[in-house]
């Protein structure tokens, strides 16, 4: 088996072959004057179709984007400090943002509408502003589970019931997954200021665990095939695969006793060799006309106040309990949690 570092190096070389073979195949042709490079997690299907609309604005772009897990996308740019090759980064978690932000990965930029959206949405030294907000709801197969059997809260999930039957996508460089164990150890940690009580509830979900999957796509493709039946995911995924994948057989439900609501974050990379294009290409997709785009056709909600909310899927209106949760405490112990759920905990718990 490979190191770590080693792993992380093949990462890298595979990861940049895949970003010239996608600027080769017509990511925007090799005369163009102008380039931008966006790392970004947020799908082929997003991206593609966000690059086509804004390059009918401005066809002489080159724009080159890396599809990658948001974890992978820090990794990267660590790696890529002293020779920074992205220009954007484009969807992770408002904590891997900030992480980023603190370690100096990440350049001030003040977009025009920053005064539309909550303080708390955004970094106070303008290193990164929120674009959307994620729920973090319970996913299941409506062929395996009824709606009234489904499980309603987060404890529901660790009924002996479900035991084998729970898919989870490995949380590793997941921020959704990484967000959602946070949370569950969070509700025992801030009444005992330790995260044991939390690890029993991980222990106890991984008893049921039929698998963790290596990504989203593959989670909620397995999980329309009915090799599990519930799994923990993010609200927009759930609906992606519904209404334009065909996966009509998913369904979800939000935690009776609160939601986890994480907000997805664009940043402008420090040294970016082309600083300018991004913030252009930052401004498009945050604009009030792609983020009324993204909610109809992607399902992602918006943050923007200044959004008109008919304008939105009704479902978006809907009203639903929000979970608290210490973001600054997830950002400081959430790395050893993690290491902890991952040497101690997972796959130990089936037997």
């Amino acid at each position: 088996m490979y190191s770590k570092s080693v792993r992380t190096a093949l990462l890298l070389i595979l990861s940049s072959a895949f970003l010239l073979s996608f600027a080769c195949k017509g990511g925007g042709g090799g005369s163009a004057e102008r380039k931008l490079t966006i790392y970004t997690p947020h799908g082929q299907d997003m991206l593609k179709d966000f690059v086509a609309r804004y390059r009918s604005v401005h066809p002489e772009v080159n724009v080159q984007f890396l599809d990658m897990g948001s974890q992978e996308v820090l990794a990267r740019l660590r790696a890529e400090r002293n020779r920074p090759q992205a220009d954007l980064w484009w969807g992770a978690s408002h904590l891997t943002f900030q992480t980023a932000a603190d370690e100096n990965l990440l350049s001030a930029y003040r977009p025009t509408w920053a005064d539309k959206i909550p303080a708390a949405s955004r970094d106070a030294q303008d290193r990164w502003y929120g674009t959307y907000q994620t729920p973090e709801v319970i996913v299941y197969n409506t062929q395996l589970v009824r709606p009234e059997d489904a499980p309603r809260d987060w404890d529901d999930v660790l009924d002996a019931r479900w035991r084998d039957k729970i898919l989870i996508r490995n949380p590793n460089p997941s921020d959704s997954m990484r967000a959602i164990f946070g949370a569950m150890i969070w509700r025992y940690y801030k009444d005992t200021n330790s995260a044991a009580g939390g690890y029993d509830w991980l222990r106890r979900l991984d008893a049921n665990v039929h698998e963790y999957t290596v990504d989203g796509a593959l989670l909620m493709q397995k999980l329309a095939r009915g090799e599990g039946a519930i799994s923990l995911w993010n609200m927009p995924d759930v609906w992606v695969y519904k209404e334009q994948k065909g996966l009509t057989q998913l369904a979800y439900a939000f935690p009776s006793s609160g939601t986890l609501v994480i907000t997805d974050g664009i940043a402008v990379v420090r040294g970016a060799p082309n600083e300018e294009e991004a913030r252009r290409f930052y401004e498009f997709v945050t604009s009030v006309e792609s983020l009324t785009y993204a909610a109809q056709k992607y399902y992602r909600l918006p943050i923007r106040t200044d959004i008109d909310r008919n304008q939105l899927p009704a479902w978006m209106n809907e009203p639903f309990k929000q979970m608290d949760m210490n973001w600054d405490l997830l950002r400081r112990e959430g790395g050893e949690w993690l290491r902890y759920w991952d040497a101690e905990i997972r796959g130990r718990q089936r037997n």
